[in-house]
C-alpha cells in the first residue's frame, strides 16, 4: 500500500499545481475556433495518441448541442493506413506533418500531446503547423521540453522527470488537463 500512497500523493501534488491560466487560454482558443468554423488537429504517440483520440471524441461528439456550432476536430493518429504509408515511405517523423499540410488552413489549431514533449514527429508537425499559419497548443508532462519552445501555448502537467513513475504521472496530469478543457466547454454549451 505504501507504493499506492506514494503514487497518489504525487498525483495530488501535480493536480494542485496545474496552471489554470494556460488551461483557460486553451479553452478560449478552442471556443474561438469553433465559432469561426476552424479545424482542430490533435496528435500524439503511444499513450498520448490515446489521449489525442479521446479528446477528439470528447470535442467532436461530447459537445454537440442542437442549434450550436460544432467542433471540427481530427485526430491525426487515427488514420492507421495513412500513418503507416507516410512512416514507410517518408519516415516516421513525417506521419503528422504530411497529413496536416494536406488538410490545414491558416487560423486552424494544432494540438500536440506529448508526455516527453520531445517526440520528433510531433515537433515536425508543430513546425509545419506554424509554417501553415496555425495556432499551436502543446500539452506535455514536464515543465521543460523542446515542444515548449515551438508552440503558442504550452500547458504542462508538472511531473518530476526524476521520479520513478514520472511518465505515468505526466500522463495523469495530461488527462486531467484535457478533461478540464472539455468539461469547461461542455458545461458552457449545456442548455440552461
Amino acid at each position: 500500500m505504501k507504493t499506492v500512497e506514494k503514487y497518489l500523493s504525487e498525483v495530488c501534488r501535480i493536480l494542485q499545481n496545474l496552471s489554470h491560466k494556460e488551461i483557460e487560454q486553451a479553452i478560449t482558443m478552442l471556443k474561438q475556433a469553433r465559432a469561426e468554423g476552424k479545424q482542430i488537429f490533435i496528435m500524439g504517440n503511444g499513450g498520448s495518441a490515446a489521449m489525442a483520440s479521446h479528446f477528439a471524441c470528447d470535442l467532436g461528439k461530447g459537445t454537440v448541442q442542437k442549434g450550436k456550432a460544432r467542433f471540427r476536430v481530427i485526430s491525426l493518429n487515427d488514420n492507421i493506413p495513412l500513418l503507416t504509408a507516410y512512416a514507410n515511405d517518408c519516415g516516421y517523423e513525417t506521419v503528422f506533418a504530411e497529413p496536416l499540410m494536406s488538410l490545414a488552413e491558416p487560423g486552424d489549431i494544432a494540438i500536440a500531446v506529448s508526455s516527453s514533449g520531445n517526440s520528433p514527429n510531433v515537433l515536425k508537425a508543430v513546425d509545419a503547423a506554424r509554417d501553415l499559419g496555425l495556432k499551436t497548443i502543446g500539452i506535455a508532462g514536464y515543465k521543460e521540453s523542446r515542444l515548449k519552445e515551438k508552440v503558442d501555448l504550452y500547458i504542462q502537467a508538472g511531473a518530476d522527470k526524476n521520479h520513478p513513475n514520472s511518465m505515468q504521472h505526466a500522463e495523469d496530469g495530461q488527462w486531467v488537463i484535457l478533461h478540464a478543457i472539455f468539461v469547461a466547454i461542455w458545461q458552457e454549451m449545456r442548455p440552461a
